[in-house]
């Protein structure tokens, strides 16, 4: 009796500590935005760990040479240019003049925005490079200021100013070879950012594309299947007001309104992290903007049979059809 009270008395002071945190945790959020901030970049998550972003060979991509940008004094960015196929061998040996150079070949160019944690060296990341590269593309893609050895501070202002940076460093250098912005996740809160920003200025790209989009980040953290305190009482006061608090909007939905040029989706339809009904949402937004109306807008889904969930949409052997 006296081990069974004891294993319980412990039992129940860690339940009474558990619950205690639980319910901590939103108040400390409240009081300190920028932890939210930080669970949106998730910057901090460097993964895979032990790689060298000054060597993209390590990571299969012979044929790609890392640089380094200054968008802002004091802020300097990683960028990885990933020629297409054909120029495959001449790239071996080359020095970033050559590189830089080849953005004037007759090849297009994908400017990819990738999404929160990880690196511009992530896994799903380098496999699209590879495709992309195959299917005759140049690729520029690099890390925000914050991530990987970009230096810097995140937030929503300074990544929109650097991908206008990188696209701007891209169109200086490709002559007339269309650019298309691609945007992972949370890069399509940038790339929507970007190109209305681009497209306000008359400067708009070839083609956006958004794989796995949301509308707003707030509609996206109330619907992210790790928001375990959706149901908490308060929990826009408690979670999503600090967003914004901190100066986080990613309104994507706000943003395809003042978009004018091409626009293609995808989403799979099991994708655990962005629901697919908010990219679907999101396209029907597009569909009926008076911006889109002289341009094709297309939303293309991958069934949840194919397994392509939030990341693996480089996979489908459709992909080349579907950009052509």
């Amino acid at each position: 009796l006296y081990r069974r009270y004891g294993l319980w008395f412990r039992l129940r002071k860690l339940i009474i500590w558990l619950l205690g945190v639980y319910i901590a945790i939103p108040f400390l959020v409240k009081l300190c935005p920028a932890i939210q901030a930080k669970l949106v970049f998730l910057n901090f998550v460097r993964v895979p760990y032990f790689i060298d972003l000054k060597r993209p060979q390590d990571q299969g991509l012979n044929h790609t040479c890392n640089y380094y940008l200054q968008p802002e004094e004091d802020v300097t960015i990683g960028v990885w240019h990933t020629v297409p196929a054909a120029l495959w061998k001449n790239a071996r040996g080359k020095d970033q003049l050559w590189f830089e150079d080849a953005l004037g070949s007759n090849h297009p160019v994908i400017l990819y925005l990738h999404g929160n944690a990880g690196t511009r060296g992530g896994d799903h990341r380098v496999e699209l490079y590879k495709v992309l590269s195959s299917l005759g593309y140049h690729v520029v893609t690099f890390d925000y200021r914050g991530w990987g050895d970009s230096i810097g501070s995140p937030s929503e202002r300074g990544m929109t100013y650097d991908a206008l940076h990188v696209f701007d460093w891209i169109k200086a250098r490709s002559g007339d070879n269309p650019v298309y912005i691609w945007g992972h996740s949370l890069g399509t809160g940038v790339a929507t950012n970007l190109v209305r920003r681009l497209c306000e200025r008359e400067t708009p790209p070839d083609a956006l594309i958004l794989e796995s989009p949301f509308t707003n980040i707030r509609e996206e953290a109330r619907s992210h299947p790790f928001s375990i305190y959706r149901y908490f009482p308060g929990f826009d006061w408690f979670f999503l007001d600090p967003i914004t608090t901190s100066g986080i909007k990613f309104a994507n939905d706000e943003n395809v309104k003042y978009i004018s040029c091409s626009l293609l989706i995808l989403h799979a339809e099991d994708d655990p992290v962005v629901p697919f009904h908010l990219g679907k949402k999101l396209y029907n937004i597009a569909a009926m903007s008076r911006s889109f109306r002289d341009y094709k807008v297309q939303f293309v889904p991958f069934h949840t049979d194919l397994g392509y969930r939030h990341k693996y949409i480089y996979r489908s052997p459709e992909l080349p059809r579907i950009l052509r």
